[in-house]
């Protein structure tokens, strides 16, 4: 193992400067790439709600890209932390330009596969041929071009896995905010060019993706010194990617089973109103002003938390912890009062029908009735990959989302009534509480435990 590198700040910073300092510029880039999700839908509910539905129906399988980028870009990151804070320069390297090959893995594998399956998708979703319609066009757009959005996630995580959170914060901006501009004028036709509906909504998406991902080169290897990146070393690599996929494994399949749930919480409600599924898709663009600051301070407190695991500083490790739970749950309130104040208000930006905001108003009030839970849980699972236990992270996560919300959903509807489908959010989310926190409270003892031994 090799001796040389220097300490990290992540290793002698106080702990809540140092998370905030990180966090700050990761939770503003996500709460940008918030601001484009809802963006993006409120643009395409313009052309008509069908065109709103069809988007929203996309979004499984866009959630499955995702789930594969950033599962194999989280044990990335966790490695690389990891090898820095024990001293190992070689490991590290080693990680970031393997990662540079699963990110191009990945982006062949859906390109090539997920656009041989979309007509049987959306027909499973949907018998409706105009939404069909909208929904392949859109989604092919962005399955194609998809090698943008898989090499800014990896870029990103290869910047915020050795604290460079503002350079990330910077590539996600740049690609949020190019896509925000060529929106309506991709859309609608402006400037002389042809109206292209939501085939300009995803070309819009891809674009700013690519020049995210250009920004998050550039970025690495002009200012990331601390990892050493070569083109003959991007290959593949056992045991390097055993040691990935030992995280990032269950963080695709938590993610993929995401992916699953929305299927499956589509195919159930639009047996009862496609109105309901349009609501489901705006909520899930509105939430995301919630969780994506708790998901930018999650993401700034994994390298922090793995740094000093690897380098046995259990008093910053808890500290570390303890600071990141507050701060979310202190998030998730402020959300869950927007939610019970504002919902029409809120909805009334997807230029929403009555029908949808009386169905609308109701399902924001009740699932956001699990998002104190949601912070503490989603602060947990991470905290389970971070130290290496990322099995718990999936355990729980299938708990929630395939063995009750999804039952417990198809159960209410046979009710007929849409309003008692939302109550399996809540529902799900308490028993995720309770497995999460009877797990966190053993894997901290037992991370505890080891770093004390290894001193």
């Amino acid at each position: 193992m090799e001796q040389n590198i220097k300490e990290n700040k992540m290793g002698y910073i106080p702990t809540g400067k140092l998370l905030f300092s990180m966090a700050i510029p990761m939770m503003v880039s996500m709460l940008v790439q918030a601001l484009y999700n809802i963006v993006d839908s409120i643009f395409v509910s313009e052309i008509s709600e069908d065109a709103l539905t069809a988007v929203s129906l996309a979004f499984p399988l866009q959630t499955l890209m995702l789930a594969f980028g950033l599962g194999s870009c989280v044990g990335i990151n966790t490695l690389i932390s990891r090898s820095l804070g024990a001293k190992d320069q070689r490991t590290a390297d080693q990680a970031a330009n393997t990662g540079i090959f699963l990110s191009i893995c990945n982006y062949l594998f859906f390109a090539i596969v997920g656009t041989l399956i979309l007509r049987p998708f959306f027909e499973a979703q949907t018998d409706s041929p105009e939404i069909i319609e909208m929904g392949i066009s859109y989604t092919r757009i962005c399955l194609i071009g998809s090698f943008g959005l898989f090499a800014q996630l990896c870029f990103e995580k290869l910047l915020q896995s050795t604290a460079k959170t503002t350079l990330s914060m910077i590539t996600q901006i740049v690609g949020a905010v190019v896509n925000i501009i060529l929106d309506p004028i991709l859309i609608f036709g402006w400037f002389g060019l042809p109206e292209m509906g939501v085939a300009g909504a995803a070309i819009a998406t891809v674009i700013g993706q690519i020049i995210g991902s250009l920004f998050g080169i550039f970025f690495t290897l002009k200012y990331n010194k601390e990892i050493k990146l070569r083109v003959k070393d991007i290959r593949f690599n056992g045991r390097i990617v055993k040691e990935i996929y030992r995280v990032g494994f269950p963080s695709i399949v938590m993610q993929s089973i995401g992916s699953v749930m929305t299927f499956g919480m589509n195919t159930i409600l639009m047996g009862l109103t496609s109105t309901a599924t349009a609501v489901f898709g705006a909520y899930f663009k509105l939430q995301s002003f919630v969780f994506m600051p708790v998901f930018g301070l999650n993401n700034a407190m994994v390298p922090i938390i793995s740094y000093n695991y690897g380098a046995k500083k259990s008093e910053r490790v808890n500290s570390t912890v303890r600071t990141t739970v507050i701060t979310a749950v202190i998030i998730m309130i402020v959300g869950f009062a927007a939610f019970q104040i504002l919902p029409r208000t809120l909805l009334s930006m997807f230029n929403a029908s009555e029908n949808m905001l009386s169905i609308g108003a109701t399902a924001l009030r009740i699932i956001a009735s699990h998002f104190i839970l949601a912070g503490f849980n989603i602060i947990a699972g991470s905290v389970f990959q971070a130290i290496g236990n990322p099995i718990i992270s999936m355990i729980v996560s299938v708990s929630r989302q395939l063995i009750v919300l999804l039952p417990v959903a198809f159960l209410l509807s046979l009710s007929g009534n849409v309003d008692t489908v939302w109550l399996s959010f809540p529902i799900a989310e308490i028993v995720s509480f309770i497995l999460s926190l009877i797990f966190f409270i053993k894997t901290m003892k037992k991370a505890n435990l080891r770093m004390k031994q290894s001193i």
